[in-house]
């Protein structure tokens, strides 16, 4: 085994103090997932729901997965039994979706609403105005099995730090805004590419890839 991945796993949780690392496994062999396990590390990212079940099968059951990707009602039910957070609700259909899931597994499923903040049309995410919309609704109070932890969001793909730092703020700024009503304790924002301008930010979760398997 080589050494490589824990360093860089520490070489990163160095640089962001206490913010917490989720790592994106998606896409990883899994001797490369073992060796991230080996290190220590718990919080394992995934896009798609089927790569999760396969390695959820395979690896040790305390693994926290989270799920970061665009996630389908429909694809609900297989991940509702061990989910640890999903950071990617775009939709009042999706939570009613994971709320009735999780119910029928007896659990309360922890989430993040996923925001648009990107310049590139492509990026899935909710409105500031469309999060309004959900957060007074009636239907969002009735919900039951599910809660809600923060705000995720992904920052254009450019190398203007300065945009960068403004889709961040702007996330940031609604963060705030609804922190202290909802008891939210999770800004998720910040991938290999620009972690440490999320962390400046005021990011509380950063989803690396690359950074830790180059």
């Amino acid at each position: 085994m080589s050494h490589r991945i824990c360093e860089n796993i520490k070489q990163i949780e160095q640089e962001v103090g206490n913010v917490h690392l989720v790592v994106v496994s998606k896409y990883r062999s899994l001797p490369e997932l073992e060796e991230v396990y080996a290190c220590g590390h718990r919080n394992f990212g995934e896009n798609r729901v089927q790569e999760t079940l396969d390695k959820y099968e395979k690896l040790p059951k305390d693994i926290n997965w989270h799920i970061i990707g665009h996630l389908q009602t429909n694809k609900v039910k297989y991940i509702a039994p061990f989910v640890h957070l999903i950071h990617s609700v775009d939709s009042l259909k999706l939570l009613q979706t994971i709320d009735k899931e999780a119910q029928k597994n007896n659990r309360i499923i922890p989430f993040l609403f996923q925001l648009h903040i990107a310049q590139e049309e492509t990026k899935f995410g909710l409105s500031a105005e469309e999060l309004e919309d959900i957060l007074q609704s009636d239907d969002f109070k009735t919900l039951e099995n599910v809660k809600s932890q923060g705000l995720m969001g992904m920052a254009s793909l450019t190398d203007s730090a300065s945009q960068i730092k403004r889709e961040f703020n702007s996330l940031l700024m609604l963060y705030t805004k609804h922190k202290a009503l909802y008891n939210w304790d999770t800004l998720s924002m910040g991938m290999s590419s620009d972690y440490k301008l999320a962390v400046e930010c005021g990011s509380t979760m950063i989803r690396v890839g690359s950074k830790v398997f180059q």
